[in-house]
């Protein structure tokens, strides 16, 4: 049985406008210059400190704790926007879950997954998930090789899913096979330069592919 690890935002949820509404906010919150939308999509993926850190180099260490606290609680109070579900992912997990292990590997934090596993009924459909604050943030191979020691799977037996380079870049780091998904926030072009075994523009695609991929019993890292 083969081990299925997915990133959460701009893979599984449609949430990148929710985040980029957020941290812009949550810069206004604490006084500072909100970043061009651009460049947090360019961040989404990485774990919250980190991605304030390169979104804003400059502020001291008060400073950085302050936005950090303003965009976590604006995130949990939905002040963002809803995310939902991109069409097509319920079907797919559900499915696939008859067949393979899923995880998650994702830079949210465990309160926030945690909290929309729960609201999507999907607590059961995971045998595992790891998050940025229990981990080292991507592209670190640290959260892989926490799930892979927890299910007893080999790098090779694992394929990581995401939109982001991180998550590719993550992926080649562990040693482990990736699919990127170019519907998140990173452009295809930035998945193409991590040479992942494909590029996938739909969750229709994906599913094919993956249902190919497991009815034909092929090795991922071919």
């Amino acid at each position: 049985m083969p081990l299925l690890i997915f990133d959460w935002d701009g893979t599984l949820m449609d949430s990148t406008a929710q985040i980029v509404r957020t941290v812009r906010a949550a810069a206004a919150d604490v006084g500072v210059e909100a970043p061009a939308p651009e460049a947090v999509l360019h961040i989404i993926g990485l774990s919250l400190d980190v991605a304030m850190q390169q979104l804003f180099p400059s502020l001291l260490e008060e400073q950085r704790a302050a936005l950090l606290a303003a965009y976590a609680r604006r995130f949990m109070a939905g002040d963002g926007g809803a995310a939902t579900l991109f069409d097509g992912a319920r079907a797919l997990i559900d499915d696939l879950a008859l067949s393979c292990d899923l995880a998650i590997a994702t830079g949210k934090s465990r309160r926030g997954l945690d909290r929309i596993l729960h609201e999507q009924g999907w607590q059961e459909r995971f045998q595992t998930t790891r998050c940025a604050d229990e981990s080292a943030s991507k592209p670190h191979p640290r959260m892989l090789f926490d799930i892979l020691e927890r299910l007893g799977y080999a790098a090779h037996e694992a394929v990581m899913i995401g939109d982001t380079s991180y998550d590719l870049a993550m992926a080649r780091a562990a040693g482990m096979p990736a699919i990127g998904v170019s519907w998140g926030a990173h452009a295809r072009s930035a998945l193409a330069a991590e040479n992942p075994l494909a590029i996938l523009d739909s969750m229709t695609a994906l599913r094919h592919y993956l249902q190919h991929r497991l009815s034909a019993g092929a090795a991922y890292e071919s």
